[in-house]
């Protein structure tokens, strides 16, 4: 039990900037933590749903949305976002495996970046506007389960793109254990199951789709994925699970 209230906590502390007490890290700390990701998307999403509940009485859908989406970048340090644009600039301007890979080490932002980050937010913010009242709460804590429980069909399946020890992702990529990924996915499966009712296999279709065509777009372009590409498929994964809550209502 104590092991894992300690992957819990690093799970919380990689994922986002809450005040974490500190606890012990080690080598395999991270991907061990990997299966407690879907539950720090709902700590996340009953966030961002309980801040909507709070202000929709007093400001309109828009203002809601953009206070929100505020809410989910600061709350986890952009961290996915940075992944994203790191991404796009590396696959849109690099043409081999090696340009890649060093364009994602440039802390520097392209223009690739920097569109890619505009869609996203833009997306998400009219999104995020446009879902219906009544299911923003089960809408919204789903796709934060589904988007980081990506990481890890991606980290079982997927080797690193770069050597072992070898950045963030190279510690996740076939780090994450059978049981990780088993546990972490009956886990939100209940958790979406739950929200959404009879409708839940729209995220979930959706989500799997996102996961598998990156995943292999990833393998086929750089032999494997980075921290960067579990980033990029949090983001698409996010915005595809909101664009199913529209148009199912």
């Amino acid at each position: 039990m104590k092991r894992w209230l300690q992957d819990f906590c690093v799970a919380c502390q990689f994922l986002t900037r809450l005040p974490i007490p500190p606890v012990p890290y080690h080598s395999d700390s991270l991907s061990r933590s990997a299966g407690f990701f879907p539950l720090v998307g709902l700590a996340v999403g009953i966030g961002a749903a309980t801040l909507q509940r709070l202000l929709a009485p007093h400001l309109d859908r828009s203002l809601c949305a953009l206070v929100v989406l505020s809410f989910l970048v600061l709350i986890t340090g952009a961290l996915h976002e940075d992944g994203l644009a790191d991404a796009a600039d590396a696959f849109g301007g690099g043409w081999n495996r090696e340009q890649v890979l060093s364009i994602m080490r440039d802390s520097r932002i392209g223009s690739f970046g920097a569109l890619a980050l505009i869609v996203s937010m833009l997306a998400r913010f009219l999104l995020l506007s446009l879902l219906p009242a009544g299911r923003f709460t089960h809408i919204v804590v789903s796709a934060h389960v589904l988007c980081r429980w990506t990481t890890l069909p991606l980290g079982y399946f997927v080797p690193g793109a770069r050597p072992e020890g070898d950045g963030q992702g190279a510690r996740i990529a076939r780090g994450v254990s059978l049981n990780s990924l088993l546990i972490g996915t009956v886990l939100t499966f209940a958790l979406v199951g739950y929200c959404m009712r009879k409708e839940f296999w729209i995220p979930l279709l959706g989500a799997a789709t996102i996961t598998s065509l990156s995943g292999l777009y990833y393998f086929r372009r750089i032999g494997g994925i980075t921290g960067d590409c579990f980033g990029a498929t949090n983001q698409l994964t996010e915005i595809a699970v909101y664009f199913c809550g529209v148009l199912s209502a």
